[in-house]
């Protein structure tokens, strides 16, 4: 089964609405309608602190398994020893899930 970037891509702002949903976006973000591939997730300014980057990668490990019946694993060593994080931004997360198919 194929399984197209956009799609990721959705997947993973679903989930980080979800995981914010019940706190309030940090002061300059855009409210969530407005929320692209360029959205800071992780690092400096970015919407999560460490525990909800936890929460995250498990909740996109969960969904993309539902998803697509692959399961993935985010948080490996090949994740945490690139040069530049995968948990950076919104595109920069779909690209690297997209490199685990």
């Amino acid at each position: 089964m194929q399984v197209e970037r956009d799609r990721i891509v959705a997947l993973i702002m679903d989930v980080l609405a979800d995981v914010v949903e019940d706190e309030a976006l940090p002061e300059g973000f855009p409210p969530k309608t407005d929320w692209n591939e360029q959205i800071k997730i992780f690092g400096r300014d970015g919407l999560l602190d460490s525990v909800g980057l936890v929460t995250l990668i498990v909740d996109v490990e969960q969904q993309v398994e539902e998803q697509t019946g692959r399961s993935i694993v985010l948080a490996d060593e090949r994740a945490m020893s690139q040069k530049q994080s995968p948990f950076q931004t919104i595109g920069t997360l779909a690209d690297y899930v997209m490199t685990l198919f």
